[in-house]
């Protein structure tokens, strides 16, 4: 099989220690989370993990089963890039400087759709929202003028189909 990148969604009671199970499953099979990211879903009461691979389908169906077996887990899936709307986010952090002496600085944040979110005397702060590629593109850009300080977050996703996660919740509350 070939190897393609992978969104896992795992809802889940927010427990302490399930980080750490979940993370265990990927370590026991040497596959490296690309990105990882916790929030609150649209459930009330239910976390969302949404976990980034590059792997095979067969390594994220394994990975998904043995997710589902932990006990706080409600319901794991797993989808391919086509299946899903995502995005990341990332700030830059460049000498002030450069926003007024280099005007290439001002055509990247143009060209780029990236945003100042401050500015103060010793520097600025750019924000850019997009495909990691997106992001990838702008740092590369940015690089030979000199970054202080990068951060991305991991992916954020929904899923194009419907997730059937809350009648299988309210299958749970029926019983």
């Amino acid at each position: 099989m070939e190897k393609q990148w992978f969104t896992i969604s795992v809802y889940s009671e927010n427990h302490v220690g399930l980080l750490n199970r979940i993370s265990g499953i990927f370590l026991k099979r040497h596959i490296n989370i690309e990105s990882l990211n916790v929030s609150k879903s649209e459930i009330d009461g239910v976390s969302k993990f949404t976990i980034v691979i590059y792997s095979t389908e067969d390594w994220a169906v394994k990975i998904v089963n043995q997710i589902e077996k932990q006990v706080e887990v409600i319901k794991a899936y797993y989808h391919t890039d086509d299946e899903t709307i995502y995005q990341e986010s990332a700030l830059f952090k460049i000498a002030s400087a450069l926003l007024f002496d280099e005007r290439q600085i001002q055509n990247i944040i143009k060209e780029h759709h990236s945003q100042i979110v401050t500015v103060s005397r010793e520097f600025f702060v750019l924000a850019k929202t997009g495909r990691r590629h997106e992001i990838d593109e702008m740092h590369d850009a940015l690089e030979p003028y000199g970054i202080m300080q990068f951060v991305r977050t991991g992916r954020i996703a929904v899923s194009k189909v419907a997730m059937p996660i809350t009648n299988i919740l309210a299958e749970f509350q029926n019983q």
